[in-house]
C-alpha cells in the first residue's frame, strides 16, 4: 500500500506533453535546417551546437523524465551541462584565436 501512494504522489508527463517536446523537437531541426542555408561564417557551427544542446535538453529533461527525478539528479544534469558548456566555449575561442583563421 505505501509503494502505490508513494507512485502517486510522483508527477509524471503526460501524452499532450510528450506531443508537445516531440513538435519542439521537429521546429528545432528545422530550425537547424532553415539555419544551415544562411553564410554564418565562424558562427555556424556555434548556432548548431546551440541548437542541438538545446534538443538534447529537451530529450533529457522529459524523455528520459529526469525533470521528474531527485534534486541531486538535477544537479548532476546541470553539472554535465556546464562541463559542457565550457568545453564547447573554449573550444570555440581557441579555433577563433588562430592565426590561420581567414573567417574575419
Amino acid at each position: 500500500m505505501a509503494n502505490d501512494d508513494l507512485s502517486k504522489s510522483h508527477k509524471h508527463p503526460t501524452v499532450k506533453l510528450f506531443i508537445g517536446v516531440w513538435a519542439t523537437l521537429l521546429f528545432c531541426t528545422w530550425l537547424t535546417w532553415f539555419a544551415a542555408t544562411f553564410d554564418l561564417g565562424a558562427y555556424s557551427a556555434a548556432v548548431a551546437l546551440i541548437i542541438a544542446t538545446f534538443k538534447a535538453m529537451l530529450v533529457i529533461l522529459f524523455f528520459m523524465e529526469i525533470k521528474y527525478q531527485t534534486k541531486m539528479t538535477m544537479t548532476v544534469l546541470i553539472s554535465g551541462f556546464f562541463f559542457l558548456s565550457l568545453l564547447l566555449f573554449l573550444t570555440m575561442a581557441d579555433y577563433l584565436s588562430r592565426a590561420w583563421n581567414t573567417h574575419f
